[in-house]
């Protein structure tokens, strides 16, 4: 019994050895992410035209946050713009807060967006729908719960231009307005600064392409090329099943930062958070089962896996060499854990540190709700999102590269 414990302990122990080089690199991406990553407010200007953009905003049950989020965009210094607000059906008075603001300025448009197709994801459907309304050379896309600076469209135009690229997003602040929040994006985000960082997304020789949904600015002519939102018009992670579509056609796609110059809110609640991490797994998995739930198990033992472990040999770190030696395993891991969790706090959501050190249960809600999205992908009712269920059935989700 003994020797088995403490083959099983040993085996522990080399698990947690994989898993603190994993954060030592993730660290590093994380560390790198930050100091190398460009910003949209440092490049090489050139003189250019003025083109007109459109901006395009979806919404759906947003009343909340539409008004701050028009007026925003209202109070911008480049003049060529118009701004395509589609009312997605709502159920509150988003549809009235645009009427009103669109009667008191000609710059925003107001669209009712018909009602939405079969296999269709809401918000797709009221980009192409506001598509349709628009006039621009350049399409900018963003979210009705996103600020804007003063200057966001004459930096993001300038800078396309300036660099010839066909599509550039931005990097927004995540702002957290509910404790779950707050406690589980330090966590999450390190991912973020890995997977699909600025450093991959900019680099030709990587597959990695996204956008970020609160702010992307693209050619329409490369919009039209990729097939437009109904090119993914089933995907929920769209933005990036689009941002992919753009890097994987060939085309010149730039992601920035720009967190000091755009707000945008990532979850608003417990319910959102929920479906939120639900929907970073449902594609995943849709792709290939074995795949995510292999990626399921490794974020299982890099998150919330080492707290355990830790906990467990504390108990009986006197009572054999074999748990002596888990437990200072333990503790390493947990703390280059906890030290992602703080820098990520820090520098990339401006978090005080008590929320950095409620890891153990950010980790927890955000491996329950991974789990949550294997085991209802294939459901009715796979996502819930902005008042709309929605079935995932036959539905293929190609946002991220396995």
């Amino acid at each position: 019994m003994e020797i088995a414990l403490d083959i099983f302990n040993y085996i522990l122990t080399a698990i947690l050895v994989g898993v603190s080089i994993t954060w030592i690199l993730l660290i590093k991406s994380m560390w790198v992410s930050f100091r190398d990553s460009h910003f949209l407010d440092r490049f090489d200007a050139r003189s250019h035209a003025k083109p007109k953009v459109s901006v395009i905003l979806p919404a759906r049950n947003e009343e909340g946050f539409i008004e701050k989020c028009l007026a925003s965009l209202l109070d911008q210094d480049y003049e060529n713009y118009e701004i395509i607000a589609i009312d997605d059906r709502s159920e509150d008075k988003t549809g009235e807060i645009i009427k009103k603001m669109a009667e008191k300025n000609s710059k925003i448009i107001y669209v009712l967006a018909d009602p939405k197709p079969e296999k269709w994801i809401g918000k797709n459907w009221a980009c192409v729908e506001g598509l349709q309304k628009s006039s621009g050379e350049l399409l900018l896309f963003t979210d009705a719960d996103t600020k804007h600076s003063k200057n966001m469209i004459s930096l993001s135009v300038t800078h396309l231009l300036s660099e010839g690229l066909d599509a550039l997003t931005v990097i927004p602040k995540m702002l957290c307005i509910d404790k779950w929040t707050k406690i589980t994006l330090p966590m999450l985000s390190t991912f973020l600064h890995t997977r699909f960082s600025a450093i991959r997304v900019n680099d030709s020789s990587k597959k990695t392409g996204y956008f970020f949904g609160s702010f992307f600015i693209i050619k329409r002519k490369t919009y039209e090329s990729v097939g437009t939102h109904e090119g993914v018009k089933g995907e929920i992670v769209e933005d990036g099943a689009l941002g992919k579509k753009v890097k994987e056609s060939g085309y010149k796609l730039k992601m920035v930062r720009g967190e000091h110059l755009i707000e945008a809110v990532w979850a608003r609640d417990w319910s959102t958070l929920w479906h939120a991490l639900k929907r970073l797994m449902i594609p995943l998995y849709l792709q290939n089962r074995s795949i995510s739930i292999g990626i399921f198990f490794a974020v299982l033992f890099l998150l919330f896996m080492p707290f355990l472990i830790l906990a467990y040999s504390a108990i009986f770190e006197s009572l054999s060499e074999s748990f002596s030696t888990l437990f200072v395993i333990s503790i390493i891991t947990v703390l280059l854990l906890y030290f992602a969790a703080i820098l990520e706090a820090k520098k990339g959501l401006s978090l005080g540190l008590g929320y950095a050190l409620l890891g153990p249960i950010g980790s927890f809600i955000i491996v329950s709700g991974f789990a949550a999205g294997i085991l209802q992908a294939k459901s009715n009712t796979a996502v819930i999102w902005r008042g709309r269920t929605y079935s995932m059935v036959d539905q293929i989700q190609n946002s991220i590269s396995l």
